[in-house]
């Protein structure tokens, strides 16, 4: 029988929205596949009413989602080299085999790029990998062009070109056996200890003034590590990937980027280590979140470090030094050429000190690494033979 009512006082309340709360998912960065900025509709996840997921009671998320696999995507490339114009990176092209990236790293500014794929920024960008098959052909035909100009070149400069996939599909060494055939100067950077794999190539070109690599440490905190870059190599096995390589003859830098208030505590710790292992260079960047990027950063936070998430993120808009009226619009990220990579203000100035401090006290960035532009033989990827 239905009931009526004759007061409105009588009548019940709706029950209150219960969210199920994020979980780590066991190898990836990040937790939810957000949607991108393209996308027409949005969805949330919801409590049905039929109990939660098991979790720890701080909600910190330590207990892992089930993993999700990945899967690999073959892409015919119309064209292999990036031309760079922003006055803050130091080289004007780049070459990535590889979209999206399994390694998962949380803070990776290429994240949103997977929109443009309508891919999710979140985990699709780590487990939709799209992998260029024909890019050594391609970029073999670039460089052989009359017209082509060599410039600083830079291999994975967006997604790792050593992830995973990379054992197997083998793309960033025919990227490298292109540039060696070439006599074009490169760099790389990369998190992942296969770039070993390549010394044979690496070694010799690097003794011709070629090829120099970078390998980013973030921190050697392994346990934050996992949580921040599942799945590319524990911090202490990048640190042995510097030794082999200095000690095969490559110039080797280290990247401690990105600097993370609260969460990356340990620069100093990083810089020494790699100092020790062989590094002779280093740089750092500071976080900076554009697009999704920052909502997903924002659910990593809440997964792994809730208790300090509002303190994380307040510090990363002092670092970008944004103004009260841009901090109440929800703005966390300033892109502007001349201080996105550095950022601005006290708390920026106290980030550069300390690096600038430790890099003259362990003998860091004294010499430049000088690759030769000079060698450039194009006529060698027709089959000319050279006189030189």
């Amino acid at each position: 029988m239905p009931r009526t009512f004759t007061d409105k006082s009588d009548i019940p309340a709706p029950p209150e929205e219960v969210r199920i709360p994020l979980q780590a998912i066991r190898g990836r960065g990040a937790a939810t596949a957000l949607a991108h900025r393209f996308a027409r509709d949005t969805r949330e996840v919801a409590d049905d009413g039929w109990g939660q997921p098991p979790g720890d009671e701080d909600g910190a998320g330590d207990v892992p989602a089930t993993p999700a696999a990945t899967r690999v995507h073959l892409e015919t490339a119309r064209s292999a080299i990036c031309a760079n114009d922003s006055p803050d990176i130091f080289f004007e092209l780049s070459v990535n085999p590889y979209r999206g990236c399994e390694h998962g790293c949380i803070y990776c500014y290429a994240r949103p790029t997977h929109s443009y794929l309508n891919f999710s920024p979140g985990l699709d960008f780590e487990t939709q990998i799209v992998a260029k098959h024909n890019i050594a052909s391609v970029l073999r035909h670039e460089l052989a062009q009359p017209r082509y100009v060599p410039r600083l070149l830079n291999i994975g400069s967006a997604t790792d070109c050593y992830q995973p996939v990379e054992r197997e599909l083998k793309l960033t060494r025919s990227v490298i056996e292109v540039m060696r055939d070439a006599r074009h100067p490169f760099s790389l950077i990369t998190k992942s200890s296969g770039v070993e794999r390549d010394l044979d190539l690496l070694a010799p070109l690097a003794a011709q003034r070629l090829a120099a690599v970078y390998v980013t440490i973030t921190t050697l905190d392994a346990t934050l590590a996992r949580r921040m870059e599942p799945r590319a190599a524990a911090p202490h096995r990048r640190l042995r990937t510097i030794r082999a390589l200095a000690e095969a003859g490559v110039p080797v830098g280290v990247s401690v980027a990105p600097q993370i208030p609260f969460i990356t505590e340990d620069m100093e710790q990083v810089l020494e280590a790699a100092r020790e292992a062989g590094a002779r260079s280093a740089f750092y960047t500071v976080l900076r979140l554009p697009w999704e990027l920052d909502a997903l950063f924002r659910e990593w936070l809440q997964v792994h470090y809730p208790q300090r998430a509002a303190r994380v993120m307040a510090r990363v808009q002092d670092l970008h030094h944004l103004s009260d009226a841009e901090r109440r619009a929800g703005k966390t990220y300033n892109s502007d050429f001349a201080t996105r990579m550095k950022g601005t203000g006290l708390w920026a100035d106290l980030v550069h000190q300390r690096f600038s401090t430790t890099c003259r006290r362990l003998g860091l960035n004294r010499e430049r690494v000088e690759l030769d532009l000079g060698q450039f033989r194009p006529g060698l990827l027709r089959g000319q033979s050279s006189l030189f």
